[in-house]
């Protein structure tokens, strides 16, 4: 009772818009612009024909989602290492690197377990 969307499986009996949202990538905002362009209103996953399914797959095939948006994300990150500015350097030391002060308030940040890169 499993459909497949971008290698995510999501329960039919999920309504649309918030079994969308189980995509890394698509957010409430998309979501509700999804169903919008296909006309799903209050529709689950059951309730879909097969053209609408194709058509919505398709869809979902055009956007950066899953793997490919986390390797594009990564692959930014590292860009902006090798560029060697303040916000690199930041991030190399794993302190906030957003303005925050780091007297009292950076713990969590520092203690936090990060991606080696």
């Amino acid at each position: 009772m499993n459909i497949n969307l971008c290698g995510i499986y999501i329960l039919k009996k999920k309504i649309i818009l918030f079994g969308l949202i189980k995509i890394y990538g698509i957010g409430i905002k998309l979501s509700k612009k999804i169903c919008k362009k296909f006309m799903f209103n209050n529709k689950t996953f059951y309730d879909l024909k097969n053209n609408e399914l194709e058509l919505l797959k398709n869809y979902l095939n055009s956007l950066t989602l899953e793997n490919n948006l986390r390797i594009l994300n990564k692959e930014n990150l590292k860009k902006n290492l090798e560029i060697n500015n303040y916000k690199s350097l930041r991030h190399k030391k794993k302190l906030p690197c957003r303005g925050q002060r780091t007297k009292n308030n950076s713990k969590t940040r520092k203690k936090m377990n990060h991606e080696i890169i």
